[in-house]
């Protein structure tokens, strides 16, 4: 199968391929153009998923040149793919389209060295004058390099083709500077072009998420407060800050985890069936479903909000520092590596049902995962010695790292007496014969080439969920958090007892 000439069957269905175009990438040397973004392309054009004509301009500081970038390029699909993963025929032409310029991207003078580059490279591939321009740099540069894209003439859609720009996260660092950016990015972009990264978006199980939802006739009618108990939205990781210290002490959990990765999980469990497969019915939903969240008042912060900070312990029976000994980190820091969050939405589905939501570093275990728990069943045939030693049923979506689904129910265990037992009925992703699921990478820059917005994060959804967690980080800000759980820990005790309180316990299998 020929998979660079631009087509490609799959059964006898035809995929999408974009227009020709030419991607901008900003920030071209760094970690994530050589670690995600350019394996991801190269993936995408081996599989006959973009045009012949599709080409990169890297762009940083770095004295690279076209050939220099090609041969970086080059190992780092190697990396991600192994050697034997490149297939030589398909990076020769993919190669070609690899362009490379060293310049400044606070300089007026090289935005138009950058325009008369690409009006080079466009006529050279002939990519209709369609650009994608993405920043991967650091976030204080987003409203800069914007604004000199839009001085230099660069940012404007034409007759010829289009212009639209990826933004990765973080989307500003509390709600007046979101705004802010969101302003500066709008005077050269409409809402249309802008594309906002969480690329958590992509992964495959959460796309999966309203396919399970909405697809079933199972669980639509179980959805809502008359029979689940309540849901736990866990993104947990082992690592630390990974040299990142300075990064984390400007940001912390909440920042970083909770109020974009964790709040597109829970918009996607909680909110209406939206009215069709439309980008804008979709995410009209997900801002809908947070606009009916409760407000985090002081009272409730310190009732329903549980923060953390881990201290020495070991992972993986080795031990590790405490955060406060981590490089770049002050030995007397109170920023917070842990959070809980009880979500509570105030409309008719979720009247009651408190959604616990939770990340923290140096946990235990890998996992993001969503539980489901369904309300006990009504009478009890089996009696309380049987009953007591089962959970209500459960609906568990793990999204990293083994993707899977599994439905928890009660079934008898064999052997002559009735003893009653949970039981797991459980479909992992990688049984699947299509094979592993793409990056989360490719899925989404597809889309962005497509015009598809479905999984980029709209400005009134950004804007909704540095709303809802600025009473929290104001509140915490008076106080630092101290170490209060061991690393390799599920976190503070206090998050254990608050669930207790409840009747309730975290799945920590």
């Amino acid at each position: 199968m020929k998979v660079w000439d631009g087509i490609e069957t799959v059964g006898e269905r035809a995929r999408e391929i974009p227009e020709p175009c030419t991607m901008i990438l900003f920030g071209a040397s760094g970690d994530l153009a050589a670690r995600k973004l350019i394996p991801a392309l190269f993936r995408l054009f081996q599989e006959g998923q973009l045009p012949a004509e599709f080409t990169v301009v890297g762009v940083s500081l770095s004295q690279l040149g076209n050939e220099g970038f090609r041969t970086r390029m080059r190992a780092a699909v190697e990396r991600a793919h192994g050697a034997g993963g490149v297939d030589e025929a398909a990076w020769s032409v993919f190669a070609r389209g690899l362009f490379y310029m060293s310049m400044d991207i606070t300089s007026a003078w090289d935005y138009a060295r950058l325009g008369e580059l690409l009006g080079q490279v466009e006529a050279e591939r002939r990519t209709r004058g369609n650009r994608l321009f993405y920043l991967s740099v650091s976030p204080t540069f987003f409203g800069d390099v914007v604004e000199r894209l839009g001085e230099a003439g660069l940012s404007r859609s034409n007759a010829k083709g289009w212009s639209r720009i990826i933004v990765e996260k973080p989307f500003g660092t509390d709600l007046s500077s979101a705004r802010e950016l969101n302003t500066r990015i709008r005077r050269h972009f409409d809402e249309q072009r802008i594309y906002r990264m969480d690329h958590y978006l992509g992964k495959e199980m959460v796309q999966n998420l309203m396919v399970l939802r909405f697809a079933n006739g199972i669980f639509e009618p179980l959805w809502n407060h008359r029979h689940i108990d309540h849901v736990q939205v866990t993104c947990a990781e082992p690592l630390g800050v990974e040299g990142r210290g300075r990064y984390y002490e400007q940001a912390g959990v909440v920042r970083d985890m909770i109020q974009n990765h964790a709040f597109q999980v829970l918009s996607l469990i909680a909110m209406e069936p939206p009215a069709s497969l439309d980008p804008e019915a979709v995410r009209d939903e997900k801002v809908r479903v947070l606009e009916s969240a409760r407000p985090f008042t002081p009272e409730r912060i310190h009732a329903e909000c549980v923060r953390g900070q881990y201290g020495p312990g070991h992972i993986a029976g080795a031990p590790v520092c405490g955060y406060r000994e981590e490089p770049g980190v002050s030995p007397t820091s109170g920023v917070e590596t842990y959070a809980m969050l009880t979500m509570r939405f105030d409309n008719a589905r979720w009247a009651g049902v408190p959604f616990y939501v939770r990340s923290g570093k140096r946990m235990k275990e890998r996992v993001t995962e969503v539980v489901v728990q369904f309300k006990e069943g009504r009478g009890n045939l089996f009696g309380m010695e049987q009953r007591e030693r089962l959970s209500a049923n459960q609906l568990i979506i793990r999204i990293q790292p083994q993707e899977s689904v599994t439905l928890r129910v009660a079934m008898k265990a064999p052997g002559r007496a009735v003893r009653v037992r949970d039981m797991d009925m459980s479909y992992f992703y990688s049984s699947m014969r299509e094979g592993p699921p793409p990056e989360a990478y490719e899925r989404l820059l597809l889309d962005s080439m497509l015009g598809v917005s479905t999984l980029y994060t709209r400005e009134d959804m950004v804007d909704r969920a540095w709303e809802l967690v600025m009473p929290v980080l104001d509140e915490w800000s008076k106080d630092g958090a101290a170490p209060n759980y061991a690393a390799g820990s599920w976190g503070p005790e206090a998050a254990s007892r608050l669930l207790a309180r409840h009747g309730h316990t975290w799945n920590e299998e």
